[in-house]
C-alpha cells in the first residue's frame, strides 16, 4: 500500500490516517478504519470499501432489526426464549456457559449479545430473527456495505471442520489461508460467503442509527442505549476513557480478527463515528497490542475530527 489510500478532510487528516495505518502494519495488523464527525462530515481512513468478516459485530444490525420488530408489535419483548446447555452456541461470556436450562427475555437477550457479546444469546435471537431478514432488512433501509449471512455458531463450526481439536491450527490457517481477493479455506472467513462489512457501512450505519434515520426512534435509542453497556473495553475505549467522553460501540473477536464499530460522544457535543476492522498476521490468540493500537487509532481519529 502507498500513502495514496489514506486520506482525509485536511492535512492533519490525512497524516493521522497514514500514521495510524503504519502503527497498524507495525503491530502485525491489516485493515480498514474509517471515521466522521456526524454533524461537520469530516472524515478520515482507509480501505474504508474492503469487507471483512464481521464475527461479532454482527450482532449491532441484528439487534437493531429486533428491536424495530420490537417498535411495530410483531415482537414482544418480555418473550421468554429456552436456553439449554449442550445445545447452545459455545462461546466465553453468558449463557454459552450456563450449566442449567434457563428461559431468558428477548430484550434481556439483546443486552446479553450487546453487553458481553454472548453468542448463545445472539443465536437464540438469531432462531426468531434468520440472518436472511436482517440483511433484507438492512437492504429495504438503504444500508449497504453489510450482509449478515449466518449465525454465530457457522463460525465455530467451521472452524473445527478444518481444524478438529486443533485450536492453534485454526489460528494458523485463519492468519495463512487468506486471498487477496478475500477469499479463504474457513468459509465464515470467506467475504463471499461469510457475514461481511466494510467500515465505511458500519460507520453509515452507526450514524443512522445515532440521528433516527434508521428503523424508528424508539428502536435506534433503546439500541444506542444497549451499546453503552458494552463490558469490553480493551481497544477503543482503553484511549478514550474520561468522564468527558462516552464510548457506545460492538466489538468482534475471532481467531485473527478484531474489529470495534460505534459511537464516541464528547460533553462538548462532538459525535464520532468511527469503525475499526482489523485481521492480525500475528499467528497468536492473545495479542493486547493489537487491541491498543485500535484504541489509538480511534484516540487519534477522534482527536482530529472534534470541534
Amino acid at each position: 500500500m502507498t500513502t495514496s489510500d489514506a486520506f482525509g478532510f485536511s492535512g492533519e487528516a490525512v497524516r493521522t490516517a497514514h500514521d495510524i495505518r503504519s502503527d497498524w502494519a507495525r503491530t502485525g495488523l491489516r485493515g480498514g478504519l474509517y471515521a466522521r464527525n456526524v454533524d461537520t462530515g469530516e472524515d478520515l481512513g482507509f480501505d474504508v470499501h474492503v469487507p471483512y468478516a464481521l464475527a461479532s459485530v454482527s450482532k449491532l444490525p441484528l439487534a437493531l432489526v429486533v428491536l424495530d420488530l420490537i417498535a411495530a408489535g410483531e415482537l414482544d419483548p418480555a418473550q421468554p426464549v429456552a436456553l439449554v446447555p449442550g445445545t447452545t452456541t459455545p462461546g466465553p461470556t453468558g449463557a454459552a456457559l450456563f450449566r442449567h436450562p434457563s428461559r431468558i427475555a428477548l430484550e434481556d437477550l439483546l443486552l446479553l449479545m450487546l453487553s458481553v457479546s454472548d453468542n448463545a444469546a445472539a443465536d437464540a435471537v438469531f432462531a426468531l430473527v434468520p440472518p436472511e431478514r436482517v440483511t433484507a432488512t438492512l437492504q429495504g433501509w438503504g444500508c449497504e456495505g453489510i450482509v449478515v449471512r449466518h449465525p454465530m455458531r457457522l463460525l465455530y463450526e467451521a472452524a473445527a471442520a478444518v481444524a478438529p481439536d486443533d485450536p492453534v491450527l485454526a489460528l494458523e490457517l485463519a492468519v495463512r489461508a487468506t486471498t487477496d481477493g478475500g477469499g479463504h479455506v474457513l468459509p465464515t472467513l470467506d467475504v463471499a460467503a461469510a457475514t461481511s462489512g466494510t467500515a465505511a457501512g458500519l460507520v453509515s450505519l452507526v450514524e443512522r442509527i445515532w440521528t433516527d434515520d434508521v428503523s424508528v426512534p424508539a428502536a435506534t435509542a433503546r439500541l444506542r442505549e444497549l451499546l453503552g453497556y458494552q463490558v469490553n473495553r480493551n481497544r477503543m475505549t482503553s484511549e478514550l476513557a474520561a468522564d468527558s467522553v462516552a464510548v457506545s460501540t460492538k466489538t468482534g473477536t475471532f481467531l485473527n480478527l478484531r474489529h470495534e464499530a460505534g459511537m464516541v460522544t464528547t460533553s462538548t457535543g462532538d459525535r464520532i463515528a468511527v469503525a475499526a476492522l482489523t485481521a492480525s498476521t500475528v499467528a497468536a490468540r492473545s495479542q493486547p497490542e493489537a487491541d491498543r493500537a485500535i484504541g489509538r487509532a480511534a484516540r487519534a481519529a477522534v482527536d482530529v475530527l472534534r470541534l
